[in-house]
């Protein structure tokens, strides 16, 4: 039932999907709006009239090409249901085999009336069409009207003696009886076949038989013209026999002449028939390449709708980055003056130290209360000033805080540094009391004053010693207490 037209009930050609779900031939949807003024669904009429919406009126520009219904009915196994066709295959080659199915009943195009099948049409207007007559070229006449004044010119018992060999299909043809040889076979012609290809030969062959009929009846005027003169005692005349035989061959070539006029006719009616069908062939192309033009207005729309997205996306992927920062500083901050670094990869960062790639490394963001102070630490693993390439210096810096308006400046809170013996033997613990006239602790203007604190914190020789644990398992820990 889903590949059905909500219209005509029939298969769907180029299905339409409307809002409301159901699918229309696009034919047909294009003839409901152009012939009903705001058309609504039939469908969401007969299903539920009480539920009818907005959705369910019709419009071309509010459906859309249905691509996996179409390329579904495309699919479908069918056969031909024509009387003696034995076709079958998938429906999208369907349609083309409709208009080349052999046994498919098609009006005669010269309006004589008859129905025939398409394989018979040739055989038809040749034989049988009573509109398709052979006209004589000289007088307008049909050939086929008795008298014709084209005969006048052969007399009688010549036409009677042509006539045994032309209409070999009539009673005085002996040939008639043998009905796996050619007709002709009495004059020469060899061809032997079912009937089938008999007619055909019949149909090809006219001018060979002609020929052969000449030959012959040379043979056969000599024979006799030669026996009458001898029986009455007189030589023979020479120019009597080829008088007859130019009157034979002009004969031959009349009727050689006549059968190409006929078949000249044939083959312009079904040329005619042939422009009709790529005429409409034309038509169909035109359609489809409107509905090319359509789906491609489609796509054009869905990808303007998919830059859109694409860009909200980016938004969204800035906006979740910010995100996760704030909840990272949130997770890490301190809020009452005492903080922990973990600092791990310290051979890798202690050499991109020396080589000058990464000089030093802030810590994350500290609060010396609540809502105090917003400070972080700096450290050189490598040494800074008087410490650099011997020491491990370690800074301490004040941020620009979100409560600096509440605060007293200058900054004048001590400040304890401690690097951790991880077998808790040996910390190293250093302090300092701010400076106060020191441009490093007045409120800041910018996000971060200069660090200030100790340069030569720790010997590097120290720092790498193997009789303590500061650096351990590649990871320290450095501690700050602001009191």
């Amino acid at each position: 039932q889903k590949f059905l037209c909500s219209n005509c009930n029939n298969i769907l050609k180029k299905a339409l999907q409307t809002l409301c779900g159901h699918r229309y031939c696009s034919a047909c949807l294009t003839w409901i709006v152009r012939n009903n003024k705001n058309a609504v669904c039939q469908k969401c009429k007969e299903e539920d009239p009480n539920s009818l919406g907005e959705e369910s009126l019709l419009a071309e520009e509010r459906a859309f090409g249905d691509a996996a219904i179409n390329k579904e009915i495309s699919e479908l196994r069918v056969h031909c249901v024509t009387l003696g066709c034995s076709w079958s295959g998938i429906m999208k080659d369907f349609e083309e085999h409709q208009s080349l199915c052999e046994y498919a009943l098609i009006p005669c195009h010269t309006g004589c009336g008859h129905v025939v099948m398409r394989r018979k049409l040739a055989d038809h207007l040749e034989n049988g069409c009573a509109k398709n007559v052979p006209v004589c070229q000289q007088c307008q006449r049909s050939l086929a009207s008795p008298g014709h004044p084209g005969n006048k010119r052969i007399p009688f018992h010549q036409f009677y003696f042509l006539c045994i060999f032309f209409s070999p299909q009539q009673s005085h043809s002996t040939s008639s009886a043998n009905k796996d040889g050619c007709c002709f076979s009495e004059v020469g012609c060899a061809f032997r076949g079912s009937k089938e290809k008999m007619k055909e030969h019949e149909k090809s062959a006219v001018g060979a038989h002609m020929l052969l009929l000449l030959q012959h009846m040379r043979q056969l005027q000599g024979t006799l013209c030669s026996t009458a003169r001898a029986a009455q005692g007189f030589p023979p005349q020479p120019e009597l026999s080829l008088k007859n035989e130019f009157v034979l061959q002009q004969l031959v070539r009349e009727k050689v002449i006549s059968e190409l006029e006929n078949k000249l006719h044939v083959f312009e009616n079904i040329v005619a028939v042939l422009n009709k069908e790529v005429e409409s062939s034309n038509l169909e192309i035109l359609a489809f390449r409107r509905q090319s033009e359509l789906d491609q207005n489609i796509i054009r729309g869905l990808e303007l709708k998919i830059a859109e997205l694409h860009r909200c996306l980016s938004q969204k992927d800035v906006g979740l980055s910010s995100l996760h920062k704030s909840l990272l500083f949130s997770e890490q901050a301190s809020y009452d003056g005492i903080f922990l670094w973990k600092i791990t990869e310290v051979g890798r960062k202690l050499q991109d130290s020396v080589t000058g790639r990464t000089v030093s490394l802030y810590s994350p963001a500290f609060y010396t209360a609540k809502y105090g102070y917003k400070v972080c630490l700096r450290v050189y693993l490598n040494g800074d000033g008087a410490g650099k390439g011997t020491h491990m210096s370690l800074f301490f810096v004040v941020m620009k805080g979100d409560y600096d308006a509440l605060l007293p400046w200058p900054f004048r809170h001590k400040v304890t540094f401690m690097l951790l013996d991880q077998n808790n033997r040996e910390h190293i613990i250093d302090a300092f009391r701010p400076d106060l006239t020191s441009a490093s602790f007045q409120r800041p203007v910018n996000d971060m004053n200069v660090a200030s604190g100790c340069p030569t914190f720790l010997p590097l020789a120290k720092l790498q010693s193997p009789k303590h644990a500061y650096v351990k398992e590649d990871t320290l820990f450095l501690k700050c207490i602001v009191e």
